[in-house]
C-alpha cells in the first residue's frame, strides 16, 4: 500500500508507457490536489482493475480485483476510503468497515450483474428449491448479499462451491459464471438470468479472429464470459489471476478478454509484452475519473450506507466467503 504522497511529476514514471507526457500534464493538477486532500483526510483510494492507468497506477493506494479489495479494506488504517469501482464495491467496503466513511465518487456507478436481481428474486429462488444453499456474486447489492449463504467472486467461486460439499447449489446472478462453475466443479448449479454487459458480448469469432489477426497469441478469458468464448482461450481466470499468469509464464503475446483498462494497467507492468487490445468499456467503471475522485475528497461525498439489519446479515456471508480462503 503506498501511503507517501507523491507529486504528479514524481509518479509519472508509473504510467509514462500508457499515458503520453501531453495528456498527463492536463492531470497533473488533479493527481496533486488528491494527493494533498488524502492526507488531510487520512484518506486511502481502493482502486478496481478496470480503471484507467492514471487512477490505477497514479493516485491509487489499494489495487485489484473484487476479492482482493474486499480483503485489503479489512485492513486499512484510515479514516476515509475512496471506492473508485462500482457502487457494490463500496458497499462491501462499508460493510467491512463500518465505522468507516466510505466514499463513492459518482452514484451512477452502478452494474448490470447487480442490477438483474433482487432480494425478492433470491427469496422465490430459495421458495422453489429448498434446502439448496445460495452462493452470491460480490457483484450484487448489499440487500442481495443479506439473503446469502455465503458469498463469492470469480477468483474463488471454484473454492467457495466446493467448500460447501454438496451437491447442488444456487449460484447468482451471472448465468455465465456459474455455468464455468459448474463445469470445473461438477456441482450442479441452479441460476439467475444475469450477465456483465462487458463479458457477455464476447463471442467465439471474436477470439478466432484474434488469432488470425495476432499469430501466436495468448488469449486469456474472464469467467465472465459465455463458457464457448472459454473454450476458445489458453485460460481463464479473474482479472487477479489473468495478472499472476502474464507474470508467471511471460508470453511474448497476449490478449486479455475482459474489460479494456485491463490490458492498458498490466501492460504497464510488463513493458516487454506485447498486448492486443480488444475493447469492450465498461460505462460504469468509467464514470470514476480523477475529476469525481477529487470532488469526493473536498466535498467528502457520496457517502455510502448499508441498513444496520442488511449489513449485519450481508456481512455474514461476505464474511463466509473470506474465511474459505483463510482456511
Amino acid at each position: 500500500m503506498t501511503t507517501t504522497l507523491m507529486t504528479a511529476a514524481e509518479l509519472y514514471p508509473r504510467v509514462r508507457h500508457v499515458v503520453p507526457a501531453v495528456e498527463w500534464a492536463t492531470m497533473a493538477d488533479d493527481v496533486d490536489a488528491i494527493g494533498r486532500l488524502k492526507r488531510e483526510r487520512n484518506a486511502v483510494i481502493l482502486a478496481h482493475n478496470y480503471m484507467t492507468p492514471e487512477i490505477f497506477h497514479g493516485v491509487s493506494d489499494i489495487v485489484g480485483d473484487s476479492l482482493a479489495l474486499a480483503r485489503e479494506a479489512t485492513s486499512v488504517e484510515a479514516d476515509v476510503i475512496v471506492l473508485a469501482g462500482v457502487h457494490f464495491m463500496a458497499e462491501t467496503a462499508k460493510l467491512l468497515n463500518p465505522t468507516r466513511t466510505v466514499l463513492l465518487p459518482d452514484l451512477r456507478s452502478g452494474c448490470s450483474l447487480a442490477e438483474s436481481i433482487t432480494p425478492a428474486d433470491v427469496r422465490e429462488l430459495r421458495r422453489l428449491h429448498p434446502g439448496v444453499p445460495v452462493v452470491t456474486y460480490v457483484n450484487t447489492s448489499a440487500a442481495v448479499k443479506a439473503e446469502s449463504d455465503i458469498c463469492c467472486t470469480s477468483g474463488n467461486a471454484v473454492a467457495v462451491i466446493e467448500s460447501l460439499g454438496v451437491p447442488e447449489v444456487i449460484m447468482i446472478p451471472d448465468q455465465f459464471l456459474a455455468a464455468n462453475v459448474a463445469r470445473q466443479t461438477g456441482v450442479r448449479v441452479i441460476t439467475h438470468p444475469g450477465a456483465c454487459e462487458v463479458h457477455e458480448r464476447f463471442t467465439p469469432a471474436d477470439i478466432r479472429q484474434i488469432r488470425d489477426d495476432h499469430p501466436g497469441v495468448t488469449v486469456l478469458a474472464h469467467p465472465e464470459c459465455p463458457p464457448a468464448v472459454l473454450d476458445e482461450a489458453d485460460y481463464a481466470g479473474s482479472t487477479a489471476q489473468m495478472v499472476a499468469f502474464v507474470a508467471a509464464r511471460q508470453p511474448e503475446r497476449v490478449a486479455l478478454i475482459t474489460e479494456c483498462s485491463m490490458s492498458d494497467n498490466v501492460a504497464q507492468q510488463f513493458p516487454d509484452i506485447d498486448f492486443v487490445r480488444p475493447c469492450n468499456l465498461c460505462p460504469h467503471m468509467k464514470r470514476n475519473t480523477l475529476g469525481t475522485i477529487r470532488h469526493a475528497l473536498e466535498t467528502m461525498t457520496h457517502q455510502v450506507t448499508v441498513q444496520p439489519d442488511v449489513a449485519e446479515r450481508a456481512r455474514l456471508a461476505v464474511d463466509r466467503m473470506l474465511a474459505v480462503g483463510n482456511k
